[in-house]
């Protein structure tokens, strides 16, 4: 399912590269895009879940939707819409199933590589069918730290008053524009960690449970109220608990 979504998001993506025209807009800020792309590509995924899975519920970034009794399908059609706007080959298709809130399946699918990562609650992660497991740093000095920020500007500022603090603390910040992948990278031990404000549920739903069962420690928006009702934080155990520590002193509950 994702997989064939994917495929319709890269070759929308050659088409833009190859002169044609995509229509944008905004929603919640000047630089909070959607493209038709991100439209068409939920209502894909939607039409093939009522026919694989009808009478379940959706809930997708572009087109809404709630909760229902059993399995939820939450869908990204396309994580990194600017990435994707701008040719930059890091963005995907995310897709969860949730039960009562938790995930317990998901599959994040990069249309330029093909990568496919996925995860089953207590069945491990993996990408491409090779078993993942985070990487084991030890120590701040030696942690790569990912991270994102927000649309509205006042909260990107703050976000990156909390960067500058830790760049002192941990070996360097990466912001890479999707944060789906971006969770997959802790679950590759590509980084270290990863940590960002104001995520949706389509954002993480499917990366997060690929983090934790490739050994992450994650705790998801409500869980972690020292650093901020909404924050999203997976980090290698070796590390978790002092970088914890670290971004509650630069002020993480404050962005």
């Amino acid at each position: 399912m994702a997989t064939a979504a994917a495929d319709r998001v890269r070759t929308a993506g050659e088409e833009m590269r190859g002169g044609r025209s995509v229509r944008v807009d905004t929603k919640s800020s000047i630089t909070d895009v959607v493209t038709a792309v991100d439209r068409d590509t939920e209502r894909f995924v939607r039409d093939m879940l009522a026919e694989l899975r009808p009478g379940e519920a959706v809930l997708g970034e572009e087109e809404g939707g709630a909760p229902g009794e059993g399995v939820t399908w939450v869908v990204d059609p396309i994580d990194g819409t600017v990435n994707f706007l701008y040719g930059y080959p890091w963005f995907a298709v995310s897709v969860a199933a949730q039960v009562d809130g938790v995930s317990v399946a998901g599959a994040v699918v990069e249309p330029v590589s093909g990568r496919r990562w996925t995860a089953a609650r207590g069945a491990g992660a993996r990408v491409d069918g090779r078993p993942l497991r985070v990487s084991a740093p030890t120590g701040l000095d030696v942690t790569l730290l990912s991270t994102g920020y927000a649309y509205r500007r006042d909260r990107r500022t703050r976000q990156a008053e909390m960067v500058a603090a830790m760049l002192g603390r941990v070996r360097d910040v990466r912001r890479a524009g999707a944060s789906s992948l971006d969770l997959c990278a802790v679950a590759a031990g590509w980084v270290d960690a990863y940590v960002e404000h104001g995520l949706s549920r389509w954002d993480w739903a499917a990366g997060a449970l690929i983090a934790a069962e490739a050994g992450a420690v994650v705790a998801l928006p409500g869980e972690a109220a020292d650093l901020g009702e909404d924050a999203t934080f997976a980090a290698a155990p070796t590390i978790a608990a002092p970088l914890r520590a670290a971004l509650v002193e630069s002020g993480a509950a404050k962005v």
